[in-house]
């Protein structure tokens, strides 16, 4: 979900390598931007493609995916129903091929992800990087190819405004600690969930990382001042949000409390 910002975290990227396709699913709004990006990667003629995030059950986004086959497999960021409500109807058309996500209900036909090590597949090299915050089974995919490389980020970055942390599932601690590891990667673009590919992963994992502090630098003053509730917060903090996602933003400010120590109505934890 975005915030106040609604403009590009960095520098967009150019031309994307050779063998990246982005298909984007018709499901616009204000919480998928422009719609649930699915990326196709194929590292040459005549191998297999690797599908990330099928997005929403669409039968004419997900006969584009199935055009592009062979398959080799599809891989999940995280578990959010734009992402993966597409999956079942995708195995189908691909002729069984295995899903694989962190979380076992999102995987079928293939052994649940394992963030560690690499994930070789259809002459690509894939290192699955853990990234949980956003959700507790989020990750992302660093993806290499004839000496190009990519972050496939899901929702943990995304190509334009903020992402929410999706409490109680998502944790702002883990979700700090994955913008620090996604900081490390210094000029390999970023293909997002949603938005538009980036130029730096690193310069926009320091943004998301400047941007959090500052919010909970915020909230942190809000309970100083004793406007400790959730939506009390909430209406202090992010009042330059739109009201109809406030109770999106609650998500965040409530991770923020439980961040701080402080639960949801305002009382402090033991």
């Amino acid at each position: 979900m975005t915030g106040h910002i609604t403009a590009a975290v960095g520098a967009l990227a150019g031309e994307l390598p050779g063998w990246v396709t982005l298909l984007r699913a018709p499901n616009p709004g204000p919480m998928t931007l422009d719609g649930t990006n699915t990326w196709v990667l194929r590292a040459g003629p005549g191998e297999p493609a690797v599908v990330v995030d099928p997005g929403p059950a669409d039968d004419g986004h997900l006969s584009a995916i199935a055009a592009h086959g062979p398959v080799a497999t599809v891989l999940i960021t995280h578990g959010h129903p734009d992402h993966t409500e597409g999956s079942p109807r995708l195995r189908e058309l691909l002729g069984g091929v295995p899903v694989r996500a962190v979380d076992p209900a999102h995987s079928h036909g293939g052994p649940p992800l394992d963030p560690g090590g690499d994930l070789g597949q259809a002459g690509l090299v894939i290192r699955p990087l853990p990234a949980p915050g956003h959700t507790a089974d989020s990750i992302c995919f660093l993806v290499e190819h004839d000496g190009e490389r990519v972050v496939l980020t899901g929702d943990t970055i995304l190509g334009r405004g903020t992402t929410v942390v999706a409490h109680p599932d998502g944790h702002l601690g883990d979700y700090l600690a994955s913008l620090e590891l996604l900081s490390t990667y210094r000029g390999v673009p970023v293909l997002p969930g949603h938005g538009p590919a980036l130029a730096d992963c690193g310069v926009a994992a320091e943004f998301y990382l400047a941007h959090r502090r500052a919010r909970l630098d915020q909230v942190r003053q809000a309970v100083d001042e004793g406007v400790s509730t959730a939506p009390e917060v909430v209406a202090r903090v992010y009042a330059d949000v739109d009201r109809s996602l406030w109770w999106a933003a609650e998500w965040s400010v409530r991770a923020q409390l439980e961040y701080l120590g402080v639960t949801p109505d305002g009382a402090e934890r033991p």
